[in-house]
């Protein structure tokens, strides 16, 4: 979201560290927990409250973090500890109204993704943070990888010649009782509120994202045309095995195949084709492989400058924001196609079978395997294809959605 110089409580001196409440501390929120505790020790921030329904234990804080304010209500929270930064890791349709209640009492947002369940949620919750005066990040940790300003200069380089398009692959594994997590898991909707809990709009949505932003169409208007497939093999109402195509205003095409129903788990990834060779991306690792025609390949290992720490130089010196809202508007179009489509197609029983749990939430859960789904994840990536047109036996290509 543009923004020349943020609102605050008054600039910080550089060695004060800055007052941080963070909303949501169980579950993903733990990671934040920890990187909190992180940069505490380095004396960058102080948690100065943790807004939770039930608060923490002792031994769930943990230690280096002092004795923060704990409170169900985010607002108060923010207006009594004068925390100039709230980290929002809640559910997904809880995010456009606590972004906006923390903003309006003065602290800036790390905003975990997706931002919200809508693009009109998004829509309104962006005018407020403008008005307010805010700076927001939004989660996408993948965005702050400096792997992805070296691929850029790479494709400007011409080292893997014209670009053909940008494919995204992610073969994950989740057990069935990771949709008994929370009430909203693995929902549409909750008590009548968009929800969007599919494995593109949540697990794997920086597969989406990422790619996005390697195409440089990571914006609203760059999106020109989006086709869907939406699947899932666990009684769930979301979807958790599908692949998006995104055409933008450029003309090029960015597409994704994922699923939570892997047979074997793999470390996704992003890979930008061009008419010499090609550029994979495993995201979360950070590492980089160029295949040239006639040459042999080369892997990097990059530095990642994390979201958190960059919110606060942002607000310190004005350093340019890796993830704010107006450059994760184009995914926030995948999320609208996705809760305006049809529901999910159930796959047929004879498609997938049950395994013992990955142990990804709990040793004694099951699992649904798709059969043959990490050719075809792999396969969508590097055709730019849907899963009908990969002739998938359950799979029936469905209109374009329409442009918004």
């Amino acid at each position: 979201m543009g923004m020349a110089h943020p609102r605050g409580r008054g600039e910080a001196p550089a060695e004060e560290p800055i007052p941080v409440v963070l909303a949501g501390a169980r579950g993903h929120g733990r990671w934040h927990l920890d990187n909190i505790r992180r940069l505490a020790a380095e004396g960058t921030v102080r948690l100065a409250g943790v807004c939770e329904l039930r608060p923490l234990t002792r031994k769930e804080l943990g230690d280096g973090l002092g004795a923060p304010e704990q409170s169900g209500d985010l607002a108060g929270l923010v207006a009594r500890t004068g925390a100039r930064i709230a980290v929002i890791c809640t559910p997904i349709h809880t995010h456009a109204d606590l972004a906006l209640a923390a903003a309006e009492r003065g602290a800036h947002l790390l905003l975990e993704k997706p931002p919200t369940p809508s693009y009109a949620e998004f829509a309104r919750m962006s005018e407020g943070l403008r008005g307010y005066g805010t700076a927001c990040q939004i989660g996408f940790q993948s965005h702050g990888s400096h792997a992805l300003p070296a691929i850029r200069n790479l494709v400007a380089d011409g080292r893997i010649g014209a670009i053909r398009g940008i494919g995204a692959a992610g073969a994950w594994v989740r057990d069935e009782d990771y949709y008994a997590r929370a009430p909203w898991a693995g929902r549409r909707a909750l008590d009548g509120r968009d929800v969007v809990d599919g494995v593109l709009t949540n697990p794997l949505a920086h597969a989406v994202a990422t790619a996005l932003h390697l195409a440089g169409a990571d914006r609203a208007e760059d999106v020109a045309g989006i086709e869907l497939e939406l699947y899932r093999a666990n009684a769930i109402e979301s979807d958790d095995t599908s692949c998006v195509r995104i055409r933008t205003s450029r003309g090029t095409t960015v597409a994704a195949a994922v699923t939570l129903c892997a047979e074997e788990p793999g470390e996704p990834y992003v890979v930008v084709h061009g008419d010499r060779g090609r550029i994979t991306f495993w995201y979360k690792l950070d590492r980089v492989r160029v295949e040239r025609d006639g040459a042999p390949p080369e892997t990097t290992d990059h530095a990642r400058t994390d979201l958190l720490d960059n919110l606060v130089s942002h607000l310190r010196d004005g350093t340019e924001l890796l993830a704010p809202p107006d450059r994760t508007g184009a995914f926030m179009r995948v999320v609208e196609a996705v809760r305006t489509a049809p529901a999910p197609v159930p796959l047929p029983a004879d498609a997938w079978r049950t395994e013992p749990g990955a142990g990804v939430t709990s040793r004694a859960a099951n699992r649904r395997v798709v059969t043959g789904i990490d050719r075809l994840v792999t396969a969508g990536a590097e055709r730019l294809a849907l899963y009908s047109e990969l002739r998938a036996p359950w799979a029936a290509r469905p209109a374009e959605v329409p442009h918004p």
